[in-house]
């Protein structure tokens, strides 16, 4: 394949890289084109990986490509945010076969930049460091529907909503995960993007009522305590029936909040906007953090009591 294609070149000016990424990246791909051996060697990791579906696991080939990386003395975050955009290449004719709207095929490989972003933040270096969490959108299981990404799953427990549905074990509901893309979490954005996923998702219940679950460090119960009452995450939150929660000690989820600075003493934690500010008041004053898991009953244009 052309590595440095109108494709890579355009994906990266779509989504507005930061130069440095894409003068790495561009670099990288014209070294695939330009030196046979690593570039056979990285296409045979992609192709095994892609062809003729997305494996089911994409851990052995981030593997190989780790170790491709060290021996051609390259960052291996950056050669594997090289072999997701590749991967989205390939992606591309797959929904338009699969009679997928562009938009969406668009606004889920967004994801890209979003991770791209977390990395250049927190490991300084342009490329991407949880690359394994792309299974899910090469093998078509996960979207994006507007500000969050949806997939579905199965219930591990059994309980009743307080709307009155009674939920099995093993029955199915719309997983959601919310990306870092720094789109506010306002009403409008919310309810867009839930009324999207419930068009594409309702076909899988029979009620005419789609269930969406959530599991986030930004459910929180305590959030209510120390976060400002501005915030959008409380009204995010407010969307809610909480089902689980749990707490830690350590903020495992600081990097999110704080960046690469999240492990600094806590007296020198970043205090540039009011989730830092609040955060970093809460924890020295010895407080914990955690998250929560949390359903949505929607019936396409409301929350359900």
């Amino acid at each position: 394949m052309i590595h440095n294609s109108n494709y890579f070149i355009s994906f990266m000016e779509r989504f507005d890289f930061p130069l440095e990424a894409k003068d790495c990246f561009n670099a990288i791909s014209q070294k695939l084109d330009s030196e046979e051996a690593f570039g056979k060697k990285y296409d045979d990791i992609l192709n095994e990986y892609m062809y003729p579906v997305a494996n089911e696991e994409i851990r052995p080939s981030l593997n190989a490509l780790t170790k491709l990386a060290e021996e051609n003395d390259i960052n291996v975050y950056s050669l594997h945010c090289v072999f997701l955009i590749h991967c989205a290449e390939i992606l591309e004719p797959r929904y338009e076969e699969a009679g997928i709207d562009k938009e969406i095929y668009w606004d889920t490989m967004a994801d890209i930049k979003y991770k791209l972003k977390e990395c250049m933040d927190c490991e300084e270096v342009p490329g991407i460091f949880v690359a394994d969490w792309y299974n899910g959108f090469h093998d078509m299981t996960r979207f994006a529907y507007g500000r969050f990404q949806y997939e579905m799953r199965e219930f591990d427990k059994d309980f009743t909503t307080s709307c009155g549905i009674e939920i099995k074990s093993g029955d199915k509901y719309v997983n959601f995960h919310i990306p870092s893309s720094g789109v506010s979490l306002t009403d409008d954005v919310r309810f867009d993007s839930y009324k999207k996923a419930y068009a594409a998702f309702k076909d899988e219940f029979t009620d005419g009522k789609v269930i969406f679950g959530c599991s986030s460090w930004l459910l929180y119960p305590k959030h209510r305590e120390f976060l400002p009452s501005h915030l959008n995450i409380l009204r995010f939150m407010d969307d809610f029936e909480i089902i689980e929660s749990h707490e830690s000690e350590d903020f495992s989820n600081g990097w999110r909040v704080f960046g690469k600075d999240s492990d600094l003493p806590l007296d020198k934690l970043p205090r540039n906007n009011s989730l830092q500010n609040a955060y970093a008041d809460w924890l020295l004053a010895g407080n914990g953090a955690g998250g929560a898991f949390g359903i949505i009953v929607f019936d396409g244009e409301k929350i359900l009591r």
